[in-house]
């Protein structure tokens, strides 16, 4: 576990368990969030943030946490040797993601830009989740078989009990 790609829909752990995940491999960990976005949710023009990804894919160890574009997700995929699905029922990403945004209300959210405040896109946010489940997560089960298939380790993760268990096997 040296390239690692961990995605799934927004408020599911992710950033949590990439961050313990990190310390507990001494994996360096990239959050596409800080790529993909400046201050003011005024996004990375395109070629920039392909040429920042493929400059992370170039390195030999790394964690790799987020979305981005399908174009980006195939393109970890094939480099990755692991590839972490978190897969929460769609209302458990709804209730994190709710948490999450209410905290924003009394810290700055870690691992994100700064001068990109969280509650303003809170119905966005929701949007998202619902299609990323309904449209996008459908297509991502199918990659993730054909990655499985070339002999990618994938562990597609269930429920917050089995995130909590990974997290505790993989970072004692």
């Amino acid at each position: 576990m040296t390239r690692v790609s961990v995605i799934g829909n927004a408020g599911g752990g992710k950033s949590t368990m990439c961050e313990k995940l990190g310390k507990a491999k001494g994996l360096p960990v990239f959050t596409l969030d800080q790529l993909q976005w400046n201050r003011g949710w005024v996004p990375t023009p395109s070629h920039i943030f392909k040429q920042k990804h493929d400059e992370i894919l170039a390195n030999e160890k790394w964690i790799i946490d987020g979305f981005a574009s399908w174009e980006t997700i195939e393109d970890r995929f094939k480099k990755s040797d692991t590839i972490i699905f978190i897969d929460h029922p769609v209302w458990v990403h709804y209730w994190w993601a709710i948490k999450r945004q209410f905290m924003c209300i009394f810290r700055t959210r870690q691992n994100f830009p700064s001068g990109c405040p969280m509650l303003p896109m809170t119905s966005q946010l929701f949007k998202m989740i619902w299609y990323i489940h309904k449209e996008i997560r459908p297509k991502l089960i199918f990659l993730l078989q054909e990655h499985k298939n070339r002999g990618r380790l994938i562990i597609h993760i269930k429920s917050p009990k089995e995130l909590n268990e990974f997290v505790y096997e993989h970072t004692l």
